[in-house]
């Protein structure tokens, strides 16, 4: 019998098909800039920041990244919780 699952195919990836951008919007949205540079203090978030500085620099930087899909998907657990 065949396997006849797709390669790309994440289903236990909670990050799978959902945009960088979006991710950071959420952030911005939850904690807005201050408390967010604060959680993760790069300066993309504490000096003049946009999504778009924000996007250039975490594509660019793995370490920088994960903290960001980390604390989105904490964000997303604390609001099931409420």
């Amino acid at each position: 019998m065949s396997d006849n699952t797709i390669p790309d195919s994440q289903p236990n990836n909670p990050l799978h098909g959902i945009k960088l951008a979006d991710i950071v919007a959420h952030l911005v949205e939850c904690y807005g800039w201050a408390e967010l540079g604060e959680r993760i203090t790069i300066r993309c978030f504490t000096h003049d920041p946009s999504v778009n500085s924000s996007l250039k620099f975490l594509r660019k930087t793995p370490w920088a990244r994960e903290r960001v899909e980390g604390l989105y998907l904490k964000s997303l657990r604390d609001a099931k919780k409420k």
